[in-house]
């Protein structure tokens, strides 16, 4: 049984956006976009999580996830414990359920877990008791919804809701991106007209992450004409020696800058869910230009994770 719905198709958890219908992606681009000006401050949302205790369990490092959802819940009126799995119990090697269960015990009502282990956040969903709640900050390569979410809403706001009509490009590595997963499994959901990918061979997953996406390492035919651009950071923690050359020839080769952004139409938008490997994957001139969604991301994010908060524990 799929641990992510109930019996009913509702969702109980959020793992991953694959699977989720459009009706529901789009339930929550909309609430999230409604939620918007609570994002930044103000007490007109700080009733909807009244009383409820929200974990943010952390087994990585995280800057922009970890902010955004601490900020969402509180926004949103909830207790907040922020957990650090490098000053807690599992040093001493406490299991991530027994972490788990002893925080469900004092009353945590939801648990935002990101993990270095593909499949760990889903093992804990299958563990909590009833009316826990497990949201995916972030599971090894596999699924990062929440980032999914937030790049729809970046590309809704600036290109509008029909998809339908756009060309986007996904370059960089995406064997090891869960970021590009989950944005893949949203823009086919969302019926986006066309995807393009472009990477090194070596930096392209072989399994069918790129199922209907149009495929190529040319990044300057890749990026012809095409409405947004989102780009990939290295991840050199989870990649093995030898997959690509150099920082510098992945620059020269894959690398996003004004030159190239030029190829692209004349309004197409730039995005990156960071941390930017600044002159690797993007160039200064572009990550703070004009055409950049960068900080716009990192905005809608608390917004986004507002909403999923909202729909998964409130009333």
């Amino acid at each position: 049984m799929d641990p992510q719905t109930d019996g009913d198709g509702r969702l109980r958890h959020l793992l991953s956006l694959q699977g989720l219908s459009r009706a529901q992606l789009e339930t929550l681009l909309r609430r999230a976009q409604g939620l918007t000006a609570h994002a930044y401050g103000g007490i007109g949302a700080r009733h909807a999580l009244a009383g409820k205790a929200v974990c943010t369990l952390f087994f990585e490092p995280s800057t922009r996830t970890r902010s955004s959802f601490s900020l969402a819940a509180q926004r949103l009126g909830a207790d907040l414990l922020n957990f650090d799995a490098s000053t807690s119990s599992t040093t001493k090697g406490e299991a991530d359920i027994d972490t788990l269960k002893t925080l469900e015990a004092m009353g945590v009502h939801a648990f935002v877990v990101r993990h270095r282990q593909d499949g760990a956040v889903a093992m804990l969903a299958r563990a909590a008791e009833p009316g826990t709640v497990l949201l995916n900050a972030g599971d090894g390569r596999s699924n990062h919804p929440t980032q999914g979410l937030l790049d729809m809403l970046t590309l809704r706001q600036a290109k509008g809701e029909d998809f339908s009509r756009l060309k986007v490009l996904v370059v960089g590595d995406v064997k090891h991106s869960r970021v590009a997963r989950s944005d893949l499994h949203a823009l086919r959901t969302l019926g986006c007209g066309e995807i393009r990918v472009c990477g090194p061979a070596a930096l392209l997953p072989d399994d069918d992450t790129l199922q209907g996406c149009t495929v190529g390492d040319d990044i300057d035919a890749m990026l012809d004409g095409v409405d947004a651009v989102i780009t990939l950071r290295l991840q050199r923690e989870r990649m093995v020696d030898g997959l690509i050359a150099s920082l510098a020839g992945y620059h020269r080769d894959f690398g996003l800058t004004a030159a190239r952004l030029r190829l692209a139409a004349d309004d197409a938008i730039v995005m990156h869910p960071g941390p930017m490997n600044r002159g690797v994957e993007i160039s200064d001139e572009v990550a703070d230009g004009l055409q950049s969604r960068v900080l716009r991301q990192v905005a809608n994010g608390v917004a986004v994770r507002m909403a999923v908060l909202e729909a998964l524990l409130g009333d």
